[in-house]
């Protein structure tokens, strides 16, 4: 069902399933879910929320995520219709929904180098900001300059330098519940063939390591301190194992993979699996590092 939102152009979808955005394609309905174009029916949103007593959820645009099967109640919110991209001498100023690999593209051909380590991370700039994404040795905080948010209010806050509170794959929104609305991002000049080339490089990398192949949430767990996941559930005797429609992939053993028709709870019992097993086996307790949110199915 679709309704548009009163005195709004913005339309929102009723009971709408979330496996139809996730990279997973797992997940239950969205009770309410909405796609705000600009900060102004973002700020209509969060008005909307405030006023009905909604609870409220952000997911960027779910690449690194978990919607459990119960779905999400209240209102969800996704951003992936704020996309725009501008450059600025040697920054760049990217809205929250787009993605980060359109972000360091635009950034190559502007000559611009910091963002080569992005070239194929699939998530959006306000996901990035979120968990301070990073791969092949750079994060999302070697770059960024400041990023603007609203809180729950529909108050708009900027923060700069510490205050952003990065460190691994955290930072200041994931302890204020802000949703980021844009972020800028500092470069240097550099020579857009040797940036392309490193991307290239990185890219193919990514294609011969990781199991694109397939749908999936990316690398389920953060790093624990003196491993590296892989090998761990490697050696723990779990790559290849299949529950439902989950697999933990054959290509790279910390990516779990839908081989098809797998549910989100398919994925939970198979993070679990892996949890307990490596814990018994090595004493490591391996936190995730993609996102759960919603409900268990009842």
């Amino acid at each position: 069902m679709i309704e548009q939102l009163p005195d709004s152009e913005i339309l929102i979808k009723y009971n709408e399933p979330l496996s139809k955005y996730t990279f997973t394609k797992t997940g239950g309905p969205a009770d309410l879910l909405a796609f705000p174009k600009s900060v102004t029916e973002l700020k209509t949103l969060l008005h909307f929320a405030k006023v009905r007593q909604l609870p409220l959820t952000f997911i960027g645009n779910a690449s690194n995520l978990i919607v459990q099967d119960g779905g999400i109640r209240g209102l969800t919110i996704i951003t992936t219709a704020m996309t725009a991209i501008h450059v600025y001498g040697h920054y760049i100023v990217a809205q929250a929904g787009a993605h980060i690999i359109d972000t360091s593209k635009t950034a190559q051909q502007a000559s611009l180098s910091g963002l080569e380590f992005a070239a194929g991370i699939p998530g959006s700039v306000g996901g990035a900001i979120f968990m301070n994404a990073g791969a092949y040795g750079g994060e999302i905080s070697d770059v960024v300059a400041a990023y603007d948010y609203l809180d729950s209010q529909g108050e708009l806050h900027t923060l700069t330098g510490a205050a952003m509170a990065f460190h691994y794959r955290h930072s200041a929104v994931q302890e204020n519940h802000g949703i980021v609305i844009s972020a800028r991002f500092n470069l240097i000049p550099g020579d857009p063939e040797v940036i392309l080339a490193k991307m290239t490089d990185f890219n193919t990398k990514r294609a011969t390591k990781q199991p694109l192949e397939y749908p999936s949430c990316g690398s389920v767990f953060k790093r624990p301190k003196g491993y590296f996941v892989g090998p761990l559930i490697q050696k723990a005797g779990l790559q290849g194992r299949i529950i439902g429609g989950a697999q933990i992939s054959t290509k790279h053993a910390g990516f779990i993979v839908n081989r098809g028709q797998a549910t989100a709870t398919d994925y939970m019992q198979m993070i679990h699996l892996i949890q307990a097993t490596v814990l018994k086996k090595f004493g490591v307790r391996l936190e995730p590092e993609v996102r759960i949110i919603g409900e268990p199915k009842k």
